[in-house]
């Protein structure tokens, strides 16, 4: 009867939630459409029950996940390469989904179990709903910092060869972007696309600073923005930063070899040595039970 009484007050606590949700919802006085006192109510189209879903969705996450959160969003997604057009409002919804089935699963999972897992695993399942998206844009954000790190010396070499034959840095810029492939190709696209619709080079060059997560990538910027200021040739500019990223590049290849000895310990330890030891002291550890075997008869 407990388990049965639990469940109920989960389920009940739930459709509270959502009641909450929609209710708390601001609306537009009587006789004011959402767009203002001057647009015909006639004109506006009532919202289906696919954005009303959605709302509630992210009005959920919202509240679950905190004020501070909706401020970070954008910056993940953007650090990840904003994956499959994912937008804030979209990731919030599916944090908001992944709450509800989760809480969902964990009673059905609770009312079979029994006990206080009846409110323990709603709680736990339903959490892990909610962060499961985060996890996966973190995961996503990484990798690609990874990929942009490592692709950057060919970019700079193939940046330097355009620029000296004579092509300009925002021509050189065009080249890697419709050329090579990877995060930074995309970026290179990126910065393009905010010049022309009216932003300055500096300007484009820092947005791309604050998207990605590459130390590298902020020194080759900082080095081009003054080289413009100060009327230095940004081909020279171009060549050394492509010959410091590649010993960059070097130098992290030689820590991550030097950091392998250790991490082959573990496995060595807990795989490989037992299995030796069972080898090579198996026959005498049978040869010894067999010794005091025969002196006990």
């Amino acid at each position: 009867m407990l388990p049965l009484l639990a469940g109920l007050l989960a389920i009940g606590s739930s459709i509270a939630v959502l009641a909450y949700v929609l209710l708390s919802r601001r609306t537009a006085p009587i006789g004011e459409g959402p767009a203002g006192p001057d647009v015909p109510l006639a004109v506006i189209a009532p919202p289906t029950s696919r954005s009303v879903l959605r709302r509630t969705l992210i009005d959920l996450a919202r509240r679950a996940s905190g004020k501070r959160y909706a401020a970070k969003v954008q910056a993940r997604l953007d650090r990840a390469g904003n994956p499959h057009r994912w937008d804030a409002q979209r990731l919030l919804a599916a944090k908001g989904a992944g709450l509800l089935v989760g809480v969902a699963l964990g009673l059905v999972l609770g009312a079979k179990w029994g006990g206080w897992l009846v409110l323990l695993v709603p709680a736990l399942m339903g959490a892990a709903g909610l962060w499961f998206p985060d996890v996966w844009i973190h995961n996503l954000g990484q990798h690609r910092q990874e990929h942009l790190r490592r692709g950057l010396p060919d970019a700079m070499d193939m940046m330097t060869v355009c620029v000296e034959a004579g092509l300009g840095f925002d021509a050189a810029l065009s080249r890697v972007a419709r050329n090579l492939e990877g995060p930074f190709a995309e970026e290179c696209a990126r910065v393009l696309q905010e010049m022309q619709i009216g932003m300055s080079r500096a300007q484009a060059l820092r947005a791309m600073t604050e998207r990605t997560d590459v130390p590298e990538l902020r020194g080759f910027v900082t080095a081009i923005i003054q080289s413009g200021e100060l009327g230095i040739s940004i081909g020279d500019v171009l060549r050394e930063q492509a010959h410091q990223m590649r010993i960059v590049r070097r130098q992290r290849a030689e820590e991550r070899a030097q950091k392998l000895q250790v991490k082959l310990l573990f496995p060595l330890i807990t795989c490989l040595l037992p299995a030796m030891f069972v080898v090579i002291l198996g026959p005498a550890v049978m040869q010894i039970i067999g010794f005091f075997h025969q002196a006990q008869n």
